[in-house]
C-alpha cells in the first residue's frame, strides 16, 4: 500500500511539476497559463500531447524538439523530477512520521491530521514555483505571495488549537527585519518579494523556529555566494536571488529546526 501511495505521488508531483515548468516560463513573460497549449520556445510550434509527457518525452525525444530540432531546455525535465521527488518526500514523512519526531514537521502531522498530505502538497507546488522564478528572475510574484499567506492563516485559525500570536509575531517579526535589511542596503542586499515571502513562512513556523529558520537561510546563502564567488559565477555588489536560500532554509527548519532550537537553549 506504501508503495502504491508513493508512486502515485511521484506521478502526481510529475504532472504538476510540468505545470509548474510552464507556469514559471509563462508568469514573468505575461502569457497566460490558462489559453493555449504548450510550445517550443525557439520555433514557437504547439507541441502535441504525446511529446509532452511530464519526463517521458523529454528522454524520448533525446531533450530536442521534434519541429525544429533545437535543444529543450533541461529546466523542464529538472523541475517535473523535483517535484516529483519533493512530493515522495512529503509521502514519505507521511508514512514515517515518528522518525522526525520531535521537528515541526510532526507538529504539523499532528495538527493538520488527515489534511497533513494535501496541504503540504500544496504548499511545496506553490514553494516549487517561487524557487524557480526567483532564481531565474529575481522576483516572486505577488499571487504566490497571496496564496502562501491566505493557507499559513487558515491552517492556523482552522488547525492550531492557541499560541496563534507567536506564530502571527513570528511572522511579521522574519517580515519586518528582512524590510529593514533591504532599505538599509536600498534593495542589493535582499528584495520586497523577500520580505513578502518572509510574513508565511515565519507564521507557519512561529518561534523560535523563525528565527532558526532565518540564521539558516543567511548560512546557506552566504555558503552559495562565496561559492559563487570563488568560481567567478558573480561578483561583489551583483544581487543574488535571495528567495531559493529562505525556501530551502525553511525546508531544513522543518526537519532539524527542532533540534537546533534545543541545541541552542532557545
Amino acid at each position: 500500500m506504501d508503495v502504491i501511495l508513493l508512486g502515485m505521488l511521484g506521478l502526481l508531483g510529475l504532472v504538476i511539476g510540468s505545470f509548474l515548468g510552464a507556469f514559471s516560463f509563462r508568469w514573468p513573460r505575461r502569457i497566460s497559463v490558462a489559453t493555449g497549449r504548450s510550445f517550443c520556445p525557439r520555433c514557437k510550434s504547439k507541441i502535441s500531447w504525446r511529446d509532452n509527457i511530464p519526463l517521458l518525452s523529454y528522454i524520448l525525444l533525446a531533450g530536442k524538439c521534434r519541429n525544429c530540432q533545437k535543444p529543450i531546455s533541461i529546466r523542464y525535465p529538472l523541475i517535473e523530477a523535483i517535484t516529483s521527488l519533493a512530493f515522495i518526500g512529503t509521502g514519505l514523512i507521511w508514512i514515517n512520521a515518528p522518525q522526525f519526531s520531535p521537528e515541526p514537521v510532526v507538529s504539523w502531522m499532528i495538527v493538520l491530521g488527515d489534511f497533513f498530505l494535501p496541504v503540504c502538497l500544496f504548499l511545496v507546488s506553490l514553494l516549487v514555483a517561487a524557487f524557480v522564478i526567483d532564481l531565474e528572475h529575481q522576483l516572486i510574484p505577488d499571487g504566490l505571495v497571496f496564496v502562501l499567506v491566505i493557507t499559513s492563516i487558515l491552517v492556523l485559525v482552522f488547525f492550531q488549537s492557541g499560541g496563534l500570536f507567536n506564530y502571527f509575531a513570528a511572522g511579521f517579526g522574519a517580515s519586518w527585519f528582512l524590510l529593514f535589511l533591504a532599505l538599509a542596503t536600498r534593495g542589493k542586499g535582499m528584495g520586497l518579494g523577500d520580505v513578502k515571502l518572509a510574513l508565511p513562512l515565519g507564521t507557519l513556523l512561529g518561534w523560535p523556529g523563525a528565527l532558526v529558520w532565518l540564521f539558516l537561510s543567511f548560512l546557506i546563502g552566504g555558503v552559495f555566494a562565496i561559492l559563487l564567488l570563488v568560481t567567478g559565477k558573480a561578483s561583489f555588489g551583483k544581487k543574488i536571488a535571495f528567495g531559493p536560500f529562505l525556501i530551502l532554509g525553511f525546508v531544513f527548519t522543518l526537519f532539524w529546526g527542532e533540534r537546533i532550537v534545543q541545541a541552542a537553549g532557545l
